[in-house]
């Protein structure tokens, strides 16, 4: 189905993200209106070693809750690199962790009802120690060791929730059964 914009306005608009507000026409030429969150691609990474993950956990405003979560995150405003560049970037800041080995193994739209933003999925291996980097907003956030059982427990009792972890979790495993 093919859909055509015919206006486009900026409703808001910070540091973060833009919202925009769509006015269109579908196929059949019924008229629509779509709201799209505007926000940069991210990277998540699964630090995987002794058969387990390094999560982080902080809590989230929208939710009211803490929530475990693979290091994921985007470039700053003005800074620019490639999605590997991110994702060593983000596993530094968030854990400390240095990868000798990231292995790209998809991609993903974690809301595409509402924004076209994708993040590039890596595993991270071979880890090196080292003092994260967190910026003031993660400041609450810290990390711990989880084995590969724990995890997929926390899954099913509904501990970790977080969108992107999961789908991440779901391309390392098919990566894992290939």
């Amino acid at each position: 189905m093919s859909i055509r914009t015919l206006s486009s306005r900026l409703v808001y608009e910070n540091p973060w993200l833009s919202l925009r507000e769509d006015h269109i026409e579908r196929a059949d030429c019924t008229p629509g209106i779509y709201s799209v969150v505007d926000v940069p691609n991210f990277a998540i990474v699964l630090p995987f070693e002794d058969n387990g993950f390094h999560l982080v956990e902080q809590y989230r405003y929208p939710t009211g809750e803490r929530s475990w979560e693979f290091p994921a995150g985007s470039f700053p405003a003005g800074v620019t690199g490639t999605p590997e560049q991110l994702a060593a970037a983000e596993l530094v800041e968030e854990t400390g962790f240095r990868a000798a080995k990231l292995e790209r193994v998809g991609f993903l739209h974690p809301a595409n009802s509402m924004t076209g933003q994708g993040g590039d999925v890596f595993i991270a291996t071979q880890l090196s120690p080292g003092p994260a980097r967190r910026e003031a907003t993660e400041q609450d956030m810290r990390q711990q060791w989880f084995a590969r059982t724990e995890f997929e427990q926390m899954v099913r009792e509904g501990v970790i929730t977080d969108g992107p972890t999961l789908a991440a979790y779901l391309l390392f495993t098919i990566r894992r059964q290939g």
